[in-house]
């Protein structure tokens, strides 16, 4: 998603915790487990509980995570994946590797509930372009008009390998159809750069280097919390907004079932959700958590949510990458 906390660092894998018996490994991305994310609070509540200790994995995205867990297979030494999202959701599930929860969900705020037996959400958000509201006078209010207007810079992220660079894909597919490879041609002719990752992205635009960057809705609500700052603003998006809900699996091969199962439940609980909108700058998933910030209360509501079947985006995910792909070579 989850927005990436611009003060993330590296974080070190600790290979020799990773054969500690009583600790749980988690596969999560890299500004989840930073020292701004909500990882280290996440780690101090559960060890308080569970008399184990919880050691991060940090990965680069969602996609990061995936990929790492296909490439080890059943010799993963993860007990969890934390960080996957709606996008990727069929492709874990079809690599055969993990195993079934027993949380109940039924107190999950997602849209539609949660019914899901291999995940549970840990939070949730839409993708958005922000703009500074101080230079840029006459914003944006669709996805067509940043995609059309040769006169607005933007910069997005790499769908092969960032999470919000592949939300915008689908996004992209879900309102232009058939016709999104012409889209993407058009995009292309007024796009700074392409990054890697959300990271990289967000602070060229902070830079002035471009007039809208790919994030999420709850983008301002950080800059208010944590500096101050009202000016930034996330487009309106009149077709609709594309959706992100975060969430967790369990390995079927994971070293340590009992602390993965734990852990599964406490993700739903005060202990994980209140370190969600000010640790990932998400939304919470579930309503037993402290009052939200006003920053996050007060961000205009998606009133349009457009999303594509699960399986028509793993059965088309590298076909539409593909497509951009050549759309913005050419």
């Amino acid at each position: 998603m989850s927005f990436k906390s611009l003060f993330a660092g590296a974080i070190a894998l600790s290979t020799s915790s990773l054969l500690l018996a009583n600790t749980l490994n988690v596969y999560t991305y890299d500004s989840f487990a930073s020292e701004w994310g909500p990882g280290p609070k996440i780690k101090e509540n559960f060890e308080a509980q569970c008399d184990c200790e919880l050691n991060f994995v940090a990965l680069d995205s969602s996609v990061g995570i995936l990929s790492r867990v296909q490439l080890e297979g059943s010799s993963s030494e993860a007990d969890v994946l934390l960080g996957l999202d709606l996008n990727v959701m069929e492709a874990a599930k079809e690599t055969g590797l993990l195993a079934k929860h027993s949380v109940n969900t039924s107190g999950v705020t997602t849209p539609g509930g949660w019914s899901d037996e291999y995940f549970v959400p840990f939070d949730q958000g839409y993708f958005a372009f922000i703009y500074d509201s101080e230079k840029l006078k006459t914003p944006p209010t669709s996805l067509k008009e940043i995609v059309e207007n040769q006169d607005l810079r933007v910069i997005y992220q790499d769908p092969r390998t960032s999470t919000p660079g592949l939300g915008l894909l689908l996004w992209m597919k879900s309102v232009y159809g058939d016709e999104a490879a012409q889209a993407w041609e058009q995009l292309a002719s007024h796009t700074v750069t392409v990054t890697k990752g959300w990271y990289d992205g967000y602070s060229l635009f902070l830079k002035g280097e471009s007039d809208v960057v790919l994030s999420y809705t709850t983008s301002p609500a950080y800059h208010i919390v944590a500096e101050g700052e009202t000016k930034y603003r996330a487009a309106e998006a009149s077709e609709g907004f594309y959706p992100q809900i975060e969430v967790a699996a369990m390995l079927k091969n994971a070293p340590n079932k009992a602390l993965a199962e734990e852990f599964m439940e406490f993700i739903l609980q005060p202990g994980f959700q209140n370190t969600v909108a000010t640790g990932n700058w998400m939304y919470p998933v579930t309503e037993n958590i402290d009052p939200l910030p006003e920053a996050f209360t007060s961000q205009p509501q998606p009133t349009k949510v457009l999303t594509l079947p699960a399986t028509e985006v793993a059965a088309k995910r590298k076909q539409w990458i593909s497509e951009w792909l050549d759309a913005t070579t050419r």
